[in-house]
Formats: structure tokens, C-alpha cells, sequence
């Protein structure tokens, strides 16, 4: 393991298995029969998103190398894994070695908006798949959008337009914001804004944040004293976790009803059903949906010891429908696998026949969960109650909006 977290795994037929040092070969190489078809999952294995994706998603894509049987075109298929820290010219740094030098094809999971628009720019400049499960800001698929980059299972306004009309039908039309201070969060504020306004509702205020906050208590007295209706927290990982300790410590959160876009499962884990009952939150997967999405999860469950969440179930999605893909297109290059990817539906435990549009986006439906009270729950990860669905057509901002700079062309 170095200081930036990089570690290597090859995911094969017969087990696992850790690689020496990267070797320098020109790409012609790489094609040959036998030399390792890589996937790197570049996330935050050990800072604030680290529950929220981290270490967890590196299994999921490693379960989808499983499920293809350890290989692709003949070739060995081999996980890669690296810590961004959050901060973009740190992931800008590997993904320039895993795709310069260690023959990387595809770049996985990034979460935090900044590190993945990074890579996404340099990826798309050599033609290599990003599958971007993590990260939410809206201007991947809009102005940082690229013909072999695909966002996968949150954005901006799918996890805003439809929750807040929902919300404004309920008569909830006033709103107060607490906003983390970087692209995810900024994007968050002017898509859910937009989306209240026109739906004819109204913001208050909002606060601004730094990521890693440890006192949220100012911009909670704010939201407070606003008397809006509803709070949205635009935030993720422990800084959601913290905000919603901090606001039912000073009894806001039976006050005002929360909405966090950006939460998932093991925030409610880590939160507990007595502190986060009656919090809403979006999700575009829940483990306990189905008889395949149990058993998948319980697959998931048996490595990890903790139930998958979105992130999770979107990042072995995109790097099965990578890897089918190749296969199906019988190449490494990234712009024909990423071509193959957009004409072939989604089928896993993730989304049934799901759609890739021209701008990268996977169009699938969203649920609108409420948090059980602990009386309602069955058991541990036993967290959610369905209020609502919203359909991927609707859910997407439509292509007629796109400020995708090769779809305007």
C-alpha cells in the first residue's frame, strides 16, 4: 500500500491475488491474449464519504468481476483500488497512472463531484470509460459531459425535481438549505431551487458549509429560525450524518421535516432508527426491494457485513454492463466499448432494461423512502418505508435541456 492508497487485485476464476508493480507497455500490448483486463475504483476509502462508497464499492465491482467468471475476451479481469482523499489533483494523479501506464480501460465508483469531474476530463481526452456511480453534480452529463463517460445512479436534479414536488403536494412549500461548500453541493442548491420555484414554493435562505465540518450548529439555528418547512440538507457521508445528530440534539428534526438527497442506507445505519425516524431521503436502490435484490445483497452482505446501498449496487451495475459490453464488442478500445454500452439495455439487480442516453445518463426509476420509526422495523437494515416512485423518464433532466457541449453540436 503506498501513501496515496493504492492497492491492486486480480479477480480470477480460481481466487485473488496481489500484483507486483505496474509495468510500462505500449497499448498493442495490453491486447494481447492474457495480459489483465483492469478496472480501477477510484474512491474515499478513508475519509467522510468512505461509508457512503469506499472500500465497500471496490467489492461490488469486484462481484461483478466474479459474475463474468474472472475474465473478459480470454483475459483476466483485475480490480484496481485507490484513495482520492477527496481532493481532485490527488485523483487526477492516479487516474493519469492507472491510464498512462498500468493500462487502465475504465475508472470506477468516484465519488465527490470535484475529484470525478478530474477524471472524467482526462479520461474522455484518452478515449477511457469513466462509470461514475459516486459522484452527483450535473455538469458531468451537461458541460463537463464526455462520449465515453456514464452517470449512473444519482445527480442533481434527478435527487431534487421529483422529491420536491412531492413534498410541495403535500403542501410543504417553504424551504430552508445547508449546503456543502463544493460542485455537488452548489449544483444541488441551483437545481432544487429552480425546482421549487417553479413548482411555486419558495426559499428562504440557505447556509454554506466546508466538507468536514464539525459544528453545524449555526447553520441549523439558521434553518431554525427561518421557520421553513422543510430543511434540505445538500450534503453527503459524515457530514449528513453529523448535521441530523446535531439537529436532533436541538430538537429541530420534529419540528421541520428533512430531505437529504444525498443520504443513503449506512448514513441511516450509522444514525440510528430513534434519530433518523421520519427522515426522506432518494434512492434509486434498496436491498430489501425484491427476491434478487436480497439475495444479491445477502452475497454482498456475507463480504462486507453490512447491507449494500446505492452506490454500492450501481457500481457492480456499470462495471458489468463495461464488461458484457467488451465482450459483446469483442475490443479494449474504450470509445467502441463505450459505443457497445449505450446500444445494449441494462439488466442486473440494479435497473431492468435501463437505457444509457447519448448524454452517458442511465435512466432508471427512483424511490422516495421514508425512515421507519423503530417500532416498524423488523430487524437491522430493516430501515425503509416507500412514500413514493418516480419514473426514470421523469426523473432525468430532459435531453431538451442538455448543455452537453457534443450533443449541442
Amino acid at each position: 500500500m503506498t501513501a496515496i492508497g493504492i492497492s491492486r487485485r486480480s479477480v480470477l476464476a480460481g481466487g485473488s491475488a496481489i500484483l507486483a508493480g505496474p509495468a510500462i507497455v505500449g497499448r498493442s500490448a495490453w491486447a494481447q491474449s492474457g495480459t489483465p483486463v483492469r478496472v480501477g475504483v477510484l474512491s474515499d476509502l478513508s475519509g467522510q464519504l468512505s461509508d457512503y462508497s469506499g472500500p465497500t464499492c471496490v467489492t461490488a465491482a469486484e462481484m461483478a468481476a466474479e459474475d463474468m467468471g474472472g475474465k473478459v475476451l480470454g483475459r483476466p479481469i483485475q480490480i484496481l483500488s485507490a484513495d482520492h482523499q477527496n481532493k481532485a489533483d490527488i485523483g487526477a494523479n492516479i487516474a493519469r497512472g492507472w491510464l498512462d501506464r498500468d493500462g487502465v480501460g475504465a475508472i470506477a465508483d468516484l465519488p465527490n463531484s470535484s475529484v470525478a469531474l478530474a477524471v472524467q476530463h482526462l479520461a474522455a481526452e484518452r478515449g477511457k470509460v469513466t462509470l461514475l456511480s459516486g459522484p452527483a453534480s450535473g455538469q458531468l452529463m451537461n458541460e463537463a459531459c464526455s462520449k465515453t463517460g456514464f452517470l449512473w445512479v444519482l445527480d442533481t436534479y434527478s435527487n431534487t425535481v421529483g422529491p420536491s414536488r412531492i413534498l410541495m403536494n403535500q403542501g410543504k412549500k417553504t424551504w430552508f438549505l445547508i449546503v456543502a461548500d463544493y460542485a455537488y453541493g452548489h449544483q444541488m442548491r441551483a437545481d432544487l431551487t429552480k425546482a421549487v420555484e417553479a413548482a411555486g414554493g419558495k426559499i428562504l435562505g440557505a447556509a454554506q458549509h466546508p466538507t468536514g465540518s464539525p459544528d453545524f450548529s449555526s447553520f441549523l439555528l439558521q434553518a431554525q429560525g427561518s421557520g421553513a418547512q422543510v430543511i434540505g440538507l445538500l450534503n453527503a457521508g459524515s457530514d449528513t450524518i453529523n448535521c441530523v445528530k446535531q439537529a436532533s440534539e436541538f430538537g429541530i428534526s420534529g419540528q421541520q421535516q428533512f430531505f437529504l438527497p444525498g443520504a443513503v442506507i449506512s448514513d441511516v445505519h450509522a444514525l440510528g432508527l430513534q434519530t433518523a425516524q421520519g427522515l426522506l431521503l432518494m434512492n434509486g436502490f434498496y436491498w430489501d426491494r425484491n427476491d434478487e435484490s436480497r439475495a444479491w445483497s445477502k452475497r454482498f452482505f456475507d463480504k462486507t457485513k453490512r447491507m449494500p446501498g446505492q452506490i454500492q449496487a450501481g457500481v457492480y451495475s456499470s462495471v458489468l454492463h463495461y464488461l458484457r459490453a467488451m465482450e459483446e464488442a469483442k475490443s479494449d478500445d474504450g470509445r467502441v466499448i463505450a459505443e457497445a454500452m449505450r446500444s445494449k439495455r441494462v439488466n442486473d439487480v440494479f435497473v431492468k432494461d435501463g437505457v444509457i442516453r447519448a448524454d452517458g445518463r442511465l435512466v432508471h426509476d427512483f424511490y422516495i423512502v421514508e425512515v421507519k420509526k423503530p417500532s416498524e422495523s423488523k430487524g437491522p437494515w430493516d430501515y425503509y418505508k416507500p412514500v413514493g416512485e418516480i419514473a426514470g423518464a421523469e426523473a432525468m433532466q430532459p435531453l431538451s435541456e442538455t448543455r452537453c457541449p457534443y450533443l449541442k453540436t
